[in-house]
């Protein structure tokens, strides 16, 4: 029991399962705009715990999937599974088990969800693999994020609306964009292991126009977004700082000095999401 308690504990730090932060804020914004406030208990519960479980599982699996070419990149070296911390038998198993967990939940939910969940697990899991099939498999990754809020809504309402697609793609270009930037620090790495992505096709400088252009899709469809839900003034501020929020990731990291990359991918994305929710729900409960 120790030691399976102490595997555990190794694989959340591996995972990084605080990390949820990035795209839950997205599905509880999704989830108010449904209910036009909070939803009930169980279903806000059974949201979150569909986003942490997701998430688990995919961060597993992508540690599992990656595990020898983490073993090659000396970044990624000190991982849990190239390091022999944990083992690939044990990591699938708490795949397996994230996973069971995430479909469970989303049953509880309602039919919609629950038949929908093999297609989320096919989406997030898939894209561990995609590095080595596709240059874009930054967007599979913001895809992976990005039907957060979609799941959310039908949790939410028990049906589909076009309208929460907008908040899809704002989060498919936002993730899309900061991971082809988190991507750079390994762009010599993927090109000498035949691996595909933005900055070993295009170089870190191409790469960069590329998180720009999609970082300032994002910041038009943000408004877009705020017009097509009706959203007061009180959301627009909060949209605003978005944007400047974006502005300032891209103001301190560039193609000739990577070293605050770490500040601009899990500090400030974090923060935007947070920022992102506090204002739009602040919106919807203070028009109620």
């Amino acid at each position: 029991m120790q030691r399976v308690l102490h595997n555990t504990r190794t694989t959340l730090e591996m995972i990084k399962w605080e990390h949820s932060v990035f795209a839950l804020p997205f599905a509880l914004t999704a989830a108010v705009l449904a209910a036009n406030g909070w939803p009930n208990p169980r279903t806000l519960l059974l949201i979150v715990l569909c986003m942490v479980s997701a998430r688990s599982a995919a961060m597993a699996f992508n540690r599992y999937a990656d595990a020898e070419l983490d073993a090659a990149n000396p970044r990624t070296l000190t991982r849990a599974l190239p390091a022999g911390q944990l083992s690939k038998g044990f990591v699938l198993l708490f795949t397996i088990f994230a996973a069971g967990i995430f479909v469970g939940c989303a049953a509880l939910l309602n039919r919609l969800t629950f038949l929908l969940s093999p297609v989320a697990l096919l989406v997030v899991l898939s894209y561990s693999y995609m590095k080595r099939l596709t240059r874009w498999s930054h967007l599979v990754l913001g895809l992976a994020l990005g039907i957060a809020p979609s799941a959310a809504w039908i949790a939410v309402r028990g049906h589909f609306d076009l309208r929460v697609l907008l908040l899809t793609t704002i989060v498919l270009l936002w993730v899309g964009g900061f991971d082809v930037l988190y991507a750079c620090q390994d762009f010599e790495h993927d090109r000498a292991a035949g691996l595909h992505s933005v900055p070993a096709a295009f170089g870190l400088g191409g790469a960069f126009w590329i998180a720009r252009s999609m970082h300032l899709a994002v910041a038009v469809l943000l408004f877009v977004f705020a017009h097509v839900f009706g959203l007061g003034v009180v959301a627009v501020v909060g949209l605003a700082l978005v944007v400047l929020l974006l502005a300032y990731e891209h103001s301190i990291i560039s193609p000739g000095d990577l070293r605050r990359m770490n500040a601009a991918f899990f500090t400030l994305n974090g923060i935007i999401s947070v920022v992102f929710f506090l204002f739009v729900a602040a919106d919807v409960f203070l028009r109620r």
